[in-house]
C-alpha cells in the first residue's frame, strides 16, 4: 500500500450489480446477492487496513421491497446468516456494527440478528461499518424532520436553535458527512443514498459489479480519490 495515499475517513459503497453479475453467468438473481453480500465481508476488513474509518454500505433501500416476494424473501433470510455467523469476523477485528434505515417492515429474525451483533460489537473502535438496509435518503430527512418538530412541540428546542448540527445529530446515525461514494455496476446515479450526507462527497462509477469488486479494485478507486481537488464550494481555480 503507497502510505502517501490520503484515506478518506467516511466512505459510501452503493452495492449494485449483483443480480447482473449472475443473469451474465446463467445463474439466478440469488446467487448474485449471495456472492455479493459475501464479497461484503473482504471489502469491510480491507477497508479497516486501508484506515478507513467509517464505510457505509447500501445494501437494501425501502425500494427494494417492491422485488418478487420469493427474492426478497432470499435476502431477508441472507442477512440473518450474515449477521448472525458470516460476519462475527469483523467482530473480531475490532469493527462496530451499526445500521441505518426503517425498522417496519424487516422481518423480527432480521431484527433480531441485527440487535445481536450491534450489541456483540458495540465496543469495538477500530472501524464503524454502517449498514443503510431498508434505508432510503428522503425517508431519512422526512424522518429527521417529524423528530426536530417533535422536539419543538415538546418544548426542547426552540425554532432558532436548529442548526446544520441539529440536523445532522437527527438522522438515523451520527456520522461524519461522506467524502467518497463508489457506486459499483456502471449506473450513474445515488438511488436515494445518503442525500445529505453526501453534500460534498467525491462519486466514484466503476463498471464493475459489486461480486467481482475485490481488495485491487477498492484499493484503485482511494487511488483515483488522491485524484480529486475537493474545494468544498470555494475557489474553482
Amino acid at each position: 500500500m503507497n502510505e502517501n495515499l490520503i484515506i478518506p475517513t467516511h466512505v459510501g459503497i452503493i452495492v449494485d450489480g449483483n443480480g447482473r453479475w449472475a443473469q451474465m453467468r446463467g445463474l439466478s438473481r440469488s446467487e448474485g446477492h449471495k456472492a455479493g453480500l459475501f464479497r461484503l465481508k473482504e471489502i469491510c476488513i480491507y477497508a479497516k487496513e486501508l484506515g478507513i474509518k467509517y464505510l457505509s454500505l447500501y445494501v437494501f433501500s425501502t425500494e427494494n421491497f417492491k422485488r418478487e416476494k420469493k427474492e426478497v424473501q432470499y435476502l431477508m433470510n441472507l442477512f440473518v446468516n450474515l449477521y448472525n455467523d458470516e460476519f462475527q469476523e469483523l467482530i473480531n477485528n475490532g469493527i462496530k456494527v451499526i445500521f441505518s434505515g426503517r425498522k417496519n417492515p424487516l422481518p423480527r429474525k432480521v431484527l433480531d440478528a441485527m440487535d445481536k451483533i450491534v450489541e456483540n460489537s458495540a465496543d469495538n473502535s477500530e472501524m464503524v461499518v454502517n449498514f443503510c438496509l431498508n434505508y432510503g435518503g428522503q425517508t431519512e430527512l422526512l424522518d429527521m424532520t417529524k423528530k426536530i418538530v417533535q422536539q419543538v412541540v415538546d418544548g426542547k428546542k426552540k425554532i432558532d436553535d436548529i442548526t446544520l448540527d441539529t440536523i445532522q445529530e437527527n438522522l438515523y446515525q451520527k456520522l461524519p458527512m461522506l467524502d467518497y461514494v463508489i457506486r459499483t455496476g456502471g449506473e450513474l446515479r445515488l438511488s436515494n443514498f445518503m442525500l445529505y450526507q453526501a453534500s460534498y462527497a467525491e462519486f466514484y462509477f466503476p463498471k464493475i459489479y459489486f461480486p467481482d469488486f475485490k481488495k485491487n479494485d477498492f484499493y484503485y478507486a482511494i487511488v483515483e480519490f488522491n485524484k480529486r481537488n475537493r474545494r468544498f464550494g470555494g475557489n474553482a481555480s
